[in-house]
């Protein structure tokens, strides 16, 4: 009988359910499939590992990252409710349509900057153009020249922009709900070109079905070594950089913000990690100063310069 007591008590004891784990959440502001939602993926099984956490992530897309940034901004302050974002819902969406009931450059606390991806245009290869000079001429004389977007305040449409203004062209924008639909249409002869990030247009490129032109970067990318940036061409202006970031809500308590920023950053800089951010096209990850001095510069530059480009909402 003894013996009897102690196997029930200790299966009992094994029937005891473990402690449940925390759940921290993922907001990716953005429907699934995208550069925001492939980098919060590679995050996440190694976040869960060091967290100790559940991770989940939740695709809140729509009104241009909108959503998704007020769910974060309205989140609970505690560490367990991330966002991964880019520079377009970040500061390019909310200079355009600034939310209402927060400030948008003080509602979150970045904690470190995944890295960056260039945007590269690219035309359809049966028009001559074979560089921005001779894009830039045959913009001025070719009737209807126009170019397709991800939507009005998306980095698609600002470079766009951009280039109309540096090379006095009248290209115009045509607006869909996703890069997918603006490469169908050029490769069916609707548009003349687009502008997007690199790796968005490589196997279109790699196939000959697009011809790339310039890429909007400081320096040619590995990924396209034999395309030139603007600036190579003559017009250092016309750089255009997509960043992506991990952000926190305001108010996270600074010891979990600092806990949050070495985790990450551990992660970040993992070998096998930076192998799959390069192969992505993603560059320049840093820590949470070097990203607030970038995410300071970039709210102070991109609401004057939208305005000055005339973009408006759809």
């Amino acid at each position: 009988m003894r013996l009897v007591a102690v196997l029930t008590a200790a299966l009992a004891l094994f029937a005891v359910p473990a402690a449940a784990a925390d759940t921290t959440k993922i907001v990716v502001p953005y429907a699934g499939g995208g550069t925001a939602d492939v980098m919060a993926r590679l995050l996440a099984p190694h976040l869960q590992e060091r967290l100790g956490d559940n991770i989940i992530i939740e695709n809140r897309g729509g009104a241009s990252g909108a959503l998704g940034n007020d769910m974060v901004a309205r989140g609970p302050a505690d560490g367990k409710m991330l966002l991964v974002a880019n520079m377009a819902s970040h500061v390019l969406g909310p200079a355009l349509h600034p939310p209402k009931a927060y400030d948008q450059e003080k509602a979150f606390e970045p904690l470190a900057m995944i890295g960056s991806v260039p945007l590269l245009l690219a035309i359809r290869p049966d028009i001559p153009p074979k560089n921005l000079k001779e894009l830039i001429a045959y913009g001025k004389t070719a009737p209807n020249l126009g170019y397709g977007s991800a939507g009005a305040g998306t980095a698609m449409n600002i470079a766009g922009e951009m280039l109309n203004d540096v090379g006095s062209l009248k290209a115009a924008h045509v607006p869909y709900r996703g890069a997918g639909p603006v490469i169908n249409d050029l490769l069916g002869g609707h548009l003349d070109f687009m502008i997007a990030d690199v790796t968005i247009l490589l196997p279109q490129i790699r196939s000959g079905k697009l011809r790339p032109i310039a890429l909007f970067a400081a320096e040619r990318s590995p990924l396209a070594p034999n395309v030139p940036t603007a600036k190579e061409q003559g017009f250092p202006s016309l750089i255009m950089e997509n960043w992506y970031g991990v952000f926190a809500p305001a108010g996270t308590p600074p010891a979990v913000i600092a806990a949050l920023e070495k985790t990450t950053m551990e992660v970040l800089t993992l070998p096998e990690m930076l192998k799959q951010l390069e192969s992505a096209g993603m560059v320049g990850v840093k820590g949470r100063a070097a990203f607030q001095t970038i995410l300071k510069q970039d709210f102070a530059y991109w609401g004057p310069a939208i305005k000055k480009y005339g973009i408006k909402s759809e």
